[in-house]
């Protein structure tokens, strides 16, 4: 039983960066495409490919994956630190975000003009005017 656990441990304490990108992704509560979609990628391919070690994590989606989900990009590399930075997105952007990537830019341009509306609409009603 002892031996199982220190098993274990060790496991997690020397995983690659393959499979962190997993845990992150699994941590978050997404689905290989929804992840790449907030990412820009098309498609979970070059996901499941990372996860199943045909594909290297390269800068730009480290990059990415920190700045759109809040990953800590030392945590992504050694897996050493916490597994997000603490900007993490909340849940409702994060979501919102991913539908908004598989837009296209004529789509994304009237969400934005929506969003201003519905802002100046809650703007009137808050301030009575």
């Amino acid at each position: 039983m002892f031996l199982q656990a220190l098993s274990n441990k060790l496991m997690l304490m020397d995983t690659s960066i393959n499979d962190r990108l997993k845990q992150a992704r699994n941590a978050l509560g997404l689905s290989q495409k929804q992840f790449a979609a907030g990412i820009f990628l098309k498609g979970s391919g070059y996901i499941g490919d990372i996860e199943i070690y045909r594909h290297e994590v390269n800068e730009r989606i480290i990059e990415l994956v920190s700045s759109i989900y809040g990953v800590n990009k030392t945590w992504l590399k050694t897996g050493n630190g916490k597994m997000f930075d603490g900007t993490k997105l909340d849940k409702q952007v994060n979501e919102m975000n991913i539908f908004f990537n598989q837009l296209n830019p004529h789509f994304k341009s009237y969400v934005l003009s929506q969003i201003k509306q519905l802002v100046k609409l809650q703007n009137i009603k808050d301030t009575g005017l």
